[in-house]
């Protein structure tokens, strides 16, 4: 790596993370004078009252970074745009709280201005040695993967820094494989730009924190993090297109198990619950602060073993990628993210 590559990635981080730490406390007093503001009680874990819409913060700081560092064209044009969807729709709800629909339409809005306008597309997967090619139905499967992305960190966010923590080590993880690739596309600027904008909301966000994403701060990352492995996936920074799949696995995972459980109580799939893997953890009488370092720890093994594939050491990647599976499973089937275990046990007595 050469040093004025080095001086530019460092760049990139500080100047967005600079920029978030600068403009956070004006966005927090905007927060509360438009009562964006997150009340303790229900599934809310917070003591005290804690201004929203933190996500804002990460956008300003992501738009300076890119004015600095990145260059125009009509990809990022579309990115720009639905962004601008992302954090409108977010601001709303953070405000007034527009319910499931309003947010869905907002979000699929966002991913059909990157797919139509910004032609970015999900056309084949590639792993294990085998193509699939989807043809016309990349469409489909292109707004499907962005708006799941949205959700998957929507869903994961329910402790100080979780979200934001979870979005910059995936950030960071495509930011050291395109560096180790020698690759310097659009896709790499945005990493490096995000991860530093995220960087400077987490000093506001750790445990404890004194400002939250709101629903601005987590769809606005989930975006970002698709649009990044899109962009990807077309630069080939990424050797298959499950790479950013994989490094997202525990806010994938715990989305997907967040499904599954609603579904066999039969409640509605949007319908918020205290069953995530962060409450697991709460419910071994862990710290907030201690639940969000083991998944981060969690979650950089994910990392690191993306990288190690990428690389080319496959064989470890498998072989890691293996043993990280049996973890989570072994954990799921321990816990009450899927069936409500003392629930089953209560049933069997009076049965």
């Amino acid at each position: 790596m050469n040093g004025e590559l080095l001086i530019k990635i460092f760049g990139m981080i500080i100047l967005s993370m600079l920029t978030v730490v600068i403009v956070m406390p004006f966005i927090k007093k905007i927060a509360v004078q438009v009562d964006a503001v997150d009340i303790p009680g229900g599934r809310h874990i917070h003591k005290k009252v804690v201004p929203k819409m933190g996500g804002l913060a990460i956008f300003v700081g992501f738009l300076v970074g890119y004015m600095i560092f990145g260059s125009p064209s009509p990809i990022m044009n579309a990115v720009l745009i639905g962004s601008f969807i992302v954090i409108l729709t977010g601001v709303v709800d953070d405000i007034s709280d527009l319910g499931p629909l309003p947010q869905f339409i907002g979000q699929l809005l966002a991913a059909c201005v990157i797919v139509f306008y910004g032609k970015l597309l999900i056309t084949e997967v590639s792993a294990f040695n085998i193509v699939l090619k989807f043809h016309f139905l990349s469409y489909p499967l292109t707004l499907f993967f962005i708006v799941g992305c949205i959700n998957c960190i929507n869903f994961i966010d329910g402790l100080d820094g979780l979200s934001g923590g979870i979005s910059g080590i995936y950030f960071l993880t495509v930011g050291i494989i395109g560096t180790i690739q020698l690759k310097t596309g659009l896709d790499i600027t945005l990493a490096f730009v995000m991860l530093g904008a995220i960087l400077g909301f987490l000093v506001y966000n750790f445990y404890p924190a004194s400002v939250f994403a709101g629903d601005t701060g987590s769809n606005f990352m989930g975006f970002m993090i698709s649009v990044v492995a899109l962009l990807g996936f077309k630069n080939v920074t990424m050797t298959s297109f499950l790479i950013p799949l994989i490094i997202l696995a525990i806010p994938i995972l715990d989305t997907f198990f967040a499904i599954v459980r609603r579904l066999i109580k039969r409640q509605a799939i949007t319908e918020g619950d205290a069953c995530h893997l962060h409450h697991q953890l709460l419910n071994h009488n862990l710290s907030q602060r201690t639940s969000v370092l083991i998944i981060y720890a969690i979650d950089i093994l994910f990392a690191i073993t993306s990288i190690l594939y990428v690389v080319g050491d496959t064989k470890l990647g498998y072989a890691l990628y293996t043993i990280l599976t049996i973890i989570v499973v072994t954990f799921v089937l321990k816990t009450n993210i899927l069936f409500d275990h003392n629930k089953i046990k209560k049933n069997k007595k009076k049965a």
